[in-house]
């Protein structure tokens, strides 16, 4: 197969925790030919989507009793040869948030993309409807509580009832800009001017969840099917659980009610070509649906002994097949 990959710079990424690495490495390991580009590489012409792409050949990493360790370098790319992505078996959007203009613009070429020759993972127009916050709203049964408002009066009500609760920005990622509120605050108000641009861009609040204290569990689905988990625990003196500030990671297991969350959502997200997905759960509760570039395969696998990567690219193969199939009918 032949496999393209819209990733961040690739000197910027790390091969010991990226996910994208884990995946393009599986990829390699099964004898795919595997291209990067991104964004900025991305064109239409003729009505068809088009890149400019290097061949990129990933030498696995090891697992050491101290965890992974890479080659050094460990990858190796090909000149840039410019493209029609129709050319390829599948096309894989992993590009790190926020979702803003360029983000929107490269899911908009990518819709260029005939999707009856070429796989297209996560679906772009999934990406474009699937904001990671509130998404999460339409599963009512699996939230806690939880209000979206740039309204200061509003926020503060619900912040008393609750008695605490964590405001997050609707277009952050890896805990960016996430706060803990609590209506003694003598920062209240402009901790809620600050977030809301003064009332112009709502922000999401949820009720805090004591057991945050235990850990953010991310799960790991493929195509709705929980595949693993870990746990996310804080660092001393911070509340968030994301490993991006400066949270460690530890083993995990699926619990029931978390599974019978991951079933509630797989519907909704295969029905939107979401196949590769990362949700948040904390205390048996949905705070976050990831659609974007989920996260956390390494750490799965070296706590679980498994290979997600290549349970993903399974997948892959097996859904280009199917669609090869099809077309010959």
């Amino acid at each position: 197969m032949k496999l393209a990959f819209i990733i961040d710079p690739i000197l910027n990424l790390d091969p010991t925790h990226d996910t994208s690495v884990a995946m393009m490495e599986a990829a390699c390991i099964l004898g795919h030919e595997v291209w990067i580009t991104q964004t900025s590489g991305l064109s239409v012409v003729d009505s068809t989507a088009w890149a400019h792409l290097q061949q990129v050949e990933i030498i696995p990493v090891e697992l050491t009793d101290a965890g992974y360790k890479a080659a050094n370098p460990w990858y190796k790319l090909s000149e840039i040869t410019s493209c029609n992505l129709e050319n390829m078996d599948a096309v894989f959007m992993r590009t790190d948030p926020p979702v803003n203009d360029i983000y929107l613009y490269a899911t908009y070429i990518l819709d260029y993309i005939d999707q009856s020759k070429t796989l297209v993972v996560n679906s772009p127009k999934g990406i474009r409807d699937a904001n990671e916050k509130m998404y999460a709203l339409q599963f009512t049964q699996a939230i806690p509580e939880t209000i979206v408002s740039a309204d200061k009066h509003l926020i503060r009500q619900f912040v008393e009832d609750k008695g605490a609760a964590v405001l997050k920005p609707l277009g952050n990622k890896a805990g960016e800009g996430i706060l803990f509120l609590e209506s003694g605050d003598r920062n209240f108000n402009s901790i809620v001017e600050l977030s809301t641009l003064r009332g112009k861009v709502p922000v999401m609040l949820q009720t805090f969840l004591p057991e945050a204290k235990q850990g953010d569990k991310r799960i790991i689905l493929l195509d709705g099917e929980p595949v693993g988990a870990l746990n996310r625990l804080s660092a001393p003196g911070e509340f968030r659980n994301n490993m991006a500030a400066g949270g460690t990671v530890a083993r995990t297991e699926i619990t029931t009610r978390e599974r019978e969350i991951c079933t509630q959502l797989a519907p909704t997200l295969q029905d939107a070509g979401l196949t590769f997905v990362g949700i948040d759960v904390i205390g048996g509760y949905l705070t976050e649906v990831n659609v974007t570039s989920p996260t956390g395969i390494r750490e799965i696998d070296r706590f679980s002994n498994t290979n997600l990567g290549k349970k993903f690219m399974g997948w892959v193969e097996v859904a280009i097949k199917n669609r090869k199939a099809i077309k010959s009918i």
